[in-house]
């Protein structure tokens, strides 16, 4: 132990050669350590939902509007508070309009900028100079710097502004400076981003949020089911593939296949005509395509029958191939009965709705013809060899994972699976039992083997878990008895359509349960939470998103259209700053064009809130505890120059 202590100290004097140094390095962490804490921001299940993710990244969930209402109080009307913060979310859309109606557009430059200035002073108070510079835009740093700090040693402070935005306007740069200070406010009101799962699917729009997250400035992700299906295609699993293609064509977003990542669906086509081409698949309706020509909609259609059958073949052979999953209640297609037309479920006969299945051989039910393995070999190596999805899937391996425990909260997507009585239930991960965090830990491990062991047989294993993540009974994501999509097809009993839910849910409002999950992550601070999402709240029937005595907080409100009419709402976002923490309720987003036009915002409102007794300080957060191990780090290093143990060395 001392030679490891004294080989890091040797190492830390590379950084640090001389006292000075690591006496400036210290009172430099010892000043931030008493900064107030940076704000977080939790969102979840955003589904595709590109323009309201996108407003609510604008807005910080009110967090905007509320620190322009604390920098101008009375002194602006709420109009011009509106019209501020519109600004500030759409900068340049709102200049143009502006330019249509404003006689004296210097003056509504000057007049913007100095509310602007205002703002970022503000905003900027908690941070250091240095994180400040890093979020400033390198062409008008330096300008920036000097319009939002303090300058004391200046006695005519108005006049130094003024000839500042005066130039600024007079030089034609006026425009660029207000989009940019809009920006920078939006980077300053979020210090960090935390997504709590399901960012694909549903929705049209998963690549533009992808898009925006790779260049967000500071964030983690935990993985959804739907996001590691979408993670098991890029990697080649085939039956993730075959979800994924389904899952698109049923919510009628296949957009973002084709044209967010440029993979054609042309073979698929083909295929569908060829095989389908005068089956009406009247079974197999796709969402929100109701304008679209009849035609198109009978194609897709078509194709959205082609690739379910590939599916469940798919999935029946994994199911056969793991038994460990548990997934055998997904073997469906052998307890068809063709001359019946039924299908035997749970041992009872059910008559199927649809009997044409022109693919399924009867005596080897799961096995795919020849032009079906040429549909899939062709998707899977589309999928493999996109860039740009390769690119957004790297983002989730480097910046998420199935949980994360931050700042005293614990934070995962679905649930931690149970037995009825409410311990940790066993789970079977390559070939050993795994349960709690260790469970977590395991199929971390096993998914990120996929893309990186050199292993073939890791690599498969690592594959084949992402579909067991996708859709097992014994995934955290999942936490259902099964993924019914064969029995919601083909047959009308909604009796054999129910998906019993993992017994955790029936613990989401037991006080002890949640105090033994936060204990099993290594969180026993009676101010931590649980923060997850994956089941919508249903606040239409009065169920509330905080449950467990205030230790579970359920965040997915709904961002997804398809769940507005159960959930009554578009969303649940959670605020955690210095203050402590707050749950809001969004209505549903109108569009960008309304509230660049009218200046309208998500009308939210604060579900709950939760107030510290004090300010909570960096030195409070991890990040803080970081700070101090560095502190005491660089004090023994300090000791040791002082000691002659370590020899200074000046450059």
């Amino acid at each position: 132990m001392a030679y490891t202590k004294s080989r890091y100290l040797e190492q830390l004097a590379e950084v640090f050669p001389t006292i000075g140094r690591a006496t400036t390095e210290i009172i430099n962490l010892q000043s931030v350590l008493n900064l107030p804490k940076g704000t977080e921001h939790f969102l979840s299940d955003i589904h595709g939902e590109y323009e309201a993710f996108s407003h609510v990244l604008r807005n910080g969930s009110g967090a905007v509007r509320k620190k322009i209402d604390d920098v101008f109080g009375h002194t602006l009307g709420t109009s011009e508070k509106v019209a501020l913060a519109s600004l500030i979310y759409y900068p340049k859309e709102r200049i143009e309009l502006m330019k249509d109606t404003e006689s004296d557009m210097d003056n509504w430059y000057r007049v913007s900028l100095y509310r602007l200035i205002e703002v970022c002073k503000v905003l900027s108070s908690k941070y250091t100079r240095e994180k400040l510079r890093r979020a400033l835009p390198s062409d008008y740093a330096y300008i920036i710097e000097e319009l939002i700090t303090e300058k004391p040693e200046i006695l005519d402070k108005r006049a130094y502004y003024d000839s500042i935005v005066d130039t600024i306007i007079e030089i034609g740069c006026a425009e660029n400076f207000i989009v940019t200070l809009s920006r920078l406010i939006q980077h300053l009101v979020i210090d960090h981003l935390h997504i709590i799962g399901d960012i694909y699917d549903r929705g049209s729009g998963a690549h533009f949020i992808m898009d925006r997250l790779c260049s967000y400035h500071s964030l983690d992700i935990q993985w959804g089911n739907h996001d590691v299906v979408w993670m098991g295609a890029c990697a080649g699993q085939t039956a993730c593939i075959a979800a994924v293609v389904r899952n698109s064509l049923l919510c009628g977003n296949y957009d973002t296949i084709e044209d967010g990542y440029g993979i054609s669906l042309m073979p698929l086509v083909r295929f569908a005509l060829e095989v389908y081409g005068d089956d009406p698949c009247n079974q197999f309706k796709i969402r929100g395509k109701a304008k679209e020509r009849s035609a198109e909609i009978g194609l897709a259609m078509k194709m959205h029958k082609a690739i379910a059958i590939i599916q469940f073949k798919l999935d029946g052979q994994l199911a056969e191939e793991y038994p460990d999953f548990k997934m055998e209640n997904r073997r469906l297609l052998d307890k068809i009965n063709f001359i019946n037309n039924t299908v035997e479920i749970d041992g009872k006969h059910y008559p199927l709705l649809d009997g044409d299945f022109p693919t399924v051989d009867p005596e080897n039910p799961y096995e795919l013809t020849d032009s079906e393995k040429d549909v899939i070999k062709r998707l899977q190596s589309a999928f493999m060899h996109c860039e740009k999805l390769q690119k957004h899937i790297q983002l989730l391996l480097k910046k998420g994972g199935l949980y994360k425990v931050y700042n005293g909260n614990l934070l995962y997507h679905g649930c931690v699976p149970m037995n009825e009585d409410g311990s940790f239930r066993e789970v079977k991960v390559g070939g050993r039992l795994y349960k709690g965090r260790s469970l977590y830990d395991a199929l971390e491990n096993c998914v990120r083997k996929a893309f990186i062991s050199l292993s073939e047989k890791e690599k498969k294993l690592g594959r084949d878990m992402m579909w067991f993540l996708w859709n097992a009974p014994d995934s955290p994501l999942f936490g259902r008895s099964k993924m019914a999509n064969f029995e919601r097809y083909f047959v009308e009993a909604e009796e054999t359509h129910v998906e019993v839910k993992d017994a955790y849910y029936s613990f989401m409002d037991d006080t002890e349960t949640a105090v033994r999950i936060l204990k099993e992550f290594g969180l026993e601070n009676e101010n931590s939470h649980i923060i997850n999402g994956h089941v919508p709240v249903h606040q239409k029937e009065g169920e509330s998103p905080v449950k467990c005595g205030g230790k579970l907080l359920v965040i997915d409100g709904g961002f997804s259209k398809q769940y507005r009419s159960v959930t009554g709402i578009a969303g649940y976002t959670l605020i955690y700053n210095s203050y402590g923490m707050m749950l809001t309720a969004h209505e549903p987003f109108e569009s960008r064009e309304k509230a660049v036009s009218d200046c309208t915002d998500i009308v939210s409102r604060r579900v709950a809130v939760e107030h510290t007794a004090k300010r909570i300080s960096v030195g409070d957060t991890d990040k803080g505890a970081r700070m101090k191990m560095r502190i005491a780090d660089l004090k023994s290093l300090i000791a040791a120059y002082r000691e002659g143990v370590l020899q200074e060395c000046d450059d």
